[in-house]
């Protein structure tokens, strides 16, 4: 039945496919209109926000092997296509590098890449992705985005009306190259044609877009050193064994991705070295082969051949996953990437990751599960109880279970508490000689566990155990730092008669968001003290020299000395301490009864003064340079009128720096946003203030922030 034509010529309750192949012609009609040389259409699958290939044409399924299922959140660009609605355009290898380094990293060639939603204005239904060899230029032409969009567009509507009229769409073959030709004659075209090329010196291969030889004249099958018959109709790397290695086949990969010449030469056992040219087109690769003497007389290594039947794609597939966990940070990040990247590219539904603490199983995470509570139960248990989880954790030995009633004859006492899944597969999470960790793959069919595929699993626990190693370490010092930062920065600020305080610390977005930034409220006799500084350095020596410091400045206080002299004693402090860090530091006396504070500097931004009437002045104060630098150096203080209403703001250099902005500027922009923020109660202005800096994408640095009020007269 065409598409279009109503079901209602099938038998009751049947629906008839839709018999076009829609997605392949639409996939080719898309590919002619803009010469595009390959590209793929993905359907989201029911219920999963996972993207599956449907059909791929011009060139092998296998070249993108290790995206033919991938989760909507993979950063990929028909990934993004969906998520964000919109064209992405990949313009050359290094724009691809740049953005999309798991695919360069697979796929190191030049080509142009664009990609699109399928989707209509409710409801996305997939992604196209069409590619150019490197010869297209770096942009997308208007007319090329054009055709693009109304493509997409056309086969989106397509879909809707297909899936409102209940329509499956039948499986469809990729669109490849016409089958091949097996002889010379009907090859080439003509008995005169295979005679000429039969003379020739040089060896000529045809092969198709697989790989697959079509035609071998004499002198390749002499060459080579592999009969015709042998030949024709195989991947060359398989009836070659000497050939069989990935680092020929990715020539072979460049040549039709680039659609360039690429050559490459090869030691032909026991020391013959042969020279091999591809010219590729859309339909294939001709090769043309002859002897490397120059070759031949240095003394060189040939590669090390693979064993034979190693392919490429289970090469770009690790790598591609490698890749992808090498971005993850924390124990939820390889648990989310576990489940967005390897759960799909693997078939699986649902994904457990279990850890160990105490002699007790841990709960690291999950997904795919309707209820939580079957995964949870387990969180706590001891590992001694008879469960497939712990005994993988204990053992570091994989067990494959291929259908429900496998697990239950092994672990009876599972049977009652067996969630909607129905076959499993835990891998051992082994790293640094240790188990770390179980890797739960789910199944919501009975599935069988070949002895490839329990061989790829396994390596891939390999991979995901690495990367739940660095992740747990991670945990850990972030925990330490969390903890350490909290008990250097007071947990609450004082309450003080006529002024209203509040404070905020947020840590820099990389490294162990640990800082040498820190705050101080100190009351005193009829006075209060407010000291805001930055320690050189995001480690733990810069955090406890920060304690140090902090420590120093409430003793200098309370024995009475004058901001001058704090910032003075300070200054010796930290260089009898020879910590050859420095330090920037504001130190102030308020004296809210008198309607004034006193200020010294060191090397710190300067502060803020906004008036009751709302102007807002950067107070240019008198200072000396930074702590620890010279212990002669002198620190003027500097008196400042405070009058009920008047609102102080002083905060650390990370408020107000990037890269590639002028200090001044930032400074008068912050200036600004505290102008128009108003008169907002306290708490909210600190939240809206540094709501800017915790926006920075990669902010480098820690940011303190405290906020200062002199109160009316009650």
């Amino acid at each position: 039945m065409s598409e279009g034509q109503s079901s209602a010529q099938a038998p009751a309750g049947v629906r008839t496919p839709v018999g076009r192949p829609l997605l392949s012609l639409s996939l080719a009609s898309m590919m002619d209109e803009v010469h595009a040389h390959s590209g793929a259409v993905y359907l989201l699958a029911p219920d999963q926000p996972v993207l599956e290939m449907a059909v791929m044409a011009g060139l092998p399924r296998a070249f993108a092997a290790p995206w033919e299922r991938v989760g909507l959140s993979a950063p990929i660009p028909v990934s993004d296509a969906v998520r964000e609605r919109r064209l992405v355009w990949v313009g050359g290898e290094e724009e691809m590098a740049r953005h999309y380094p798991r695919i360069a990293m697979v796929l190191p060639y030049p080509f142009s890449l664009a990609a699109l939603p399928v989707a209509t204005a409710t409801k996305a239904y997939g992604a196209v992705f069409v590619t150019w060899p490197g010869a297209h230029p770096p942009e997308l032409s208007d007319w090329e985005r054009d055709h693009l969009t109304a493509a997409c567009d056309r086969l989106a509507v397509r879909l809707e009306r297909a899936a409102e009229q209940s329509l499956p769409l039948a499986p469809e073959p990729d669109l490849l190259a016409a089958p091949l030709v097996g002889g010379m004659a009907g090859t080439l075209g003509s008995v005169e044609a295979a005679r000429m090329v039969s003379r020739l010196p040089y060896g000529l291969c045809s092969l198709d877009v697989h790989g697959r030889v079509g035609f071998a004249n004499a002198a390749a099958s002499e060459l080579l050193d592999v009969p015709t018959t042998r030949l024709l109709g195989a991947h060359l790397w398989a009836s070659v064994p000497w050939l069989n290695d990935p680092v020929y086949e990715d020539r072979y990969r460049a040549a039709l991705f680039s659609q360039h010449v690429t050559s490459f030469v090869a030691l032909r056992p026991p020391n013959e070295w042969l020279s091999f040219r591809l010219y590729p087109s859309t339909t294939g690769l001709s090769v043309r082969i002859s002897r490397a003497r120059a070759v031949a007389e240095m003394n060189r290594t040939a590669p090390r051949p693979e064993r034979a039947g190693t392919r490429l794609v289970t090469i770009s597939q690790v790598l591609s996953l490698a890749g992808a966990l090498t971005e993850a940070v924390g124990v939820h990040d390889v648990v989310q990437l576990v489940a967005d990247e390897i759960a799909p590219a693997v078939g699986s539904q649902g994904l457990v990751v279990l850890g160990s603490r105490a002699g007790r199983l841990r709960i690291l995470g999950h997904r795919g599960y309707r209820d939580p509570r079957v995964v949870e139960r387990y969180d706590g248990m001891p590992l001694s109880e008879p469960t497939p989880g712990s005994q993988v954790l204990r053992t570091g030995v994989p067990a494959f279970f291929e259908s429900r009633a496998e697990l239950e004859r092994l672990y009876p006492a599972l049977a009652v508490h067996l969630s909607e899944f129905t076959a499993w597969a835990y891998l051992p999470l082994i790293a640094s000689g240790r188990p770390v960790g179980t890797c739960v793959l789910s199944y919501t069919a009975s599935h069988h566990f070949a002895t490839e595929e329990r061989a790829v699993l396994t390596s891939l626990a390999g991979l995901i155990a690495q990367a739940l190693e660095r992740a747990l370490l991670y945990d850990a010092k972030h925990r330490l730092a969390h903890g350490l930062q909290e008990a250097l920065l007071p947990h609450t600020l004082p309450s003080l008669t006529g002024i209203e305080a509040a404070a905020r610390y947020l840590p820099a977005t990389q490294g162990m968001e640990i800082g040498g930034d820190f705050y101080d409220l100190v009351p005193t006799q009829g006075m209060a003290a407010a000291v805001i500084g930055d320690v050189q350095g995001h480690n733990v020596t810069a955090a406890g020299l920060m304690g140090q410091v902090r420590t120093a400045v409430r003793a200098y206080t309370a024995v009475g000395q004058a901001p001058e002299e704090v910032m003075r004693s300070t200054n010796r402090l930290l260089l009898d301490l020879g910590s050859e860090l420095f330090a920037s530091c504001l130190y102030l006396r308020l004296d809210p009864a008198h309607g004034r504070a006193v200020m010294s500097r060191a090397g710190h931004p300067p502060p803020l003064l906004r008036r009751p009437d709302g102007r807002v002045r950067v107070l240019d104060l008198a200072g000396g340079p930074l702590l620890g630098i010279d212990g002669s150096a002198a620190y003027p203080s500097t008196e400042v009128d405070l009058a009920p209403g008047s609102l102080l703001v002083l905060y650390t250099d990370g408020l107000v720096e990037s890269p590639g902005t002028d200090f001044e500027d930032a400074v008068a922009d912050l200036s600004r946003r505290l102008a128009d923020l108003g008169d907002l109660p306290l708490d909210e202005l600190a939240d809206a203030l540094v709501q800017h800096g915790a926006d920075a994408e990669g902010r480098l640095d820690d940011i303190a922030v405290l906020l200062l009020r002199a109160l009316p007269d009650t």
